[in-house]
């Protein structure tokens, strides 16, 4: 669900929109909104990972639940060519656009981290960005490795705001806790030492990590509409529940945050090396020999 004009959006929820672990996350549902109010990955991002020699241009990268293409499109801006694979179609259909507006060498495709469709040793890159937890972890790591050249790099990483208390972004999260009680996201660092464990557990080489925080500049609107975005409101409340928080959170804003907002968020990174040769356990994850 978005809003377009003060119109609210709905998409029907599919069986393509149940993950492993029976989770319903309709990103479809906020596709207007991920366009117009989501921030996407910033320059620094892409700075560093040019910097550390992760990146280059004219290399081949596919970007695993790449939603509107936040992180496939830097990468294609930045000279490496570029496809993004998603379940959501409205996503992706924004996702193209904003290629095809911008000319960039992007291309994007309706698929599963875990069951790509894409053909062995293909990219140089495989990244995941602010969508690892909704994937069978291993099941993804091991499906990268296989389209993944040997030498070839994943990189797993998340970009999200920080819910300290009584900043912003923690009451924000109070109150979606009202509205949406079993919500199992909120809180926390924003830091991911599973998704080093999961490289780890794949066999990758050369595996690190680093993070750090910016802030990120939002009016009361803008607000409003990246937190529809997020996975505890427009992809998972009612259209009418959604109307009741967003009004709500708008009084919280005018109230005990007035003015333009400075929201700190937090790059956290994780990457990792694929081994030239990549063999199997007993369990069907992928190991490095």
């Amino acid at each position: 669900m978005g809003r377009e004009n003060g119109r609210v959006l709905t998409v029907a929820t599919t069986s393509d929109n149940v993950d492993h672990e029976g989770r319903v996350i309709d990103f479809g549902r906020t596709a207007v909104d991920y366009e117009l109010f989501r921030p996407g990955f910033p320059d620094s991002f892409f700075d560093r990972l040019t910097e550390e020699g992760w990146i280059s241009a004219g290399q081949r990268v596919l970007d695993l639940g790449t939603g509107t293409g936040t992180l496939a499109l830097g990468f294609a801006s930045r000279g490496l060519h570029a496809t993004g694979l998603d379940v959501a179609p409205e996503l992706l259909e924004v996702a193209q656009r904003l290629a095809s507006d911008e000319g960039l060498d992007a291309r994007f495709v309706k698929g599963e981290a875990e069951a790509t469709g894409r053909e062995d040793d293909s990219f140089d890159i495989v990244s995941a960005g602010q969508c690892w937890w909704w994937f069978d972890s291993d099941a993804a790591v091991s499906e990268a490795s296989r389209v993944l050249v040997p030498g070839g790099r994943l990189v797993i990483a998340s970009f999200s705001y920080l819910p300290i208390a009584g900043n912003v972004a923690g009451r924000t999260e109070d109150l979606i806790l009202e509205h949406n009680r079993g919500w199992p996201m909120a809180g926390g660092s924003r830091v991911h030492p599973e998704h080093v464990e999961a490289l780890d557990r794949g066999g990758y080489r050369q595996v690190e990590c680093f993070s750090y925080t910016i802030d990120v500049p939002f009016t009361h609107e803008a607000w409003l509409g990246r937190v529809r975005t997020c996975n505890g409101v427009g992809s998972a409340l009612t259209a009418t529940e959604v109307e009741l928080f967003d009004s709500e959170l708008a009084e919280l804003l005018a109230s005990e945050f007035p003015g333009d907002l400075a929201v700190p968020h937090r790059v956290f990174v994780a990457s990792g090396v694929r081994p030239p040769h990549m063999g199997r356990s007993s369990h069907g994850v992928t190991l490095g020999t």
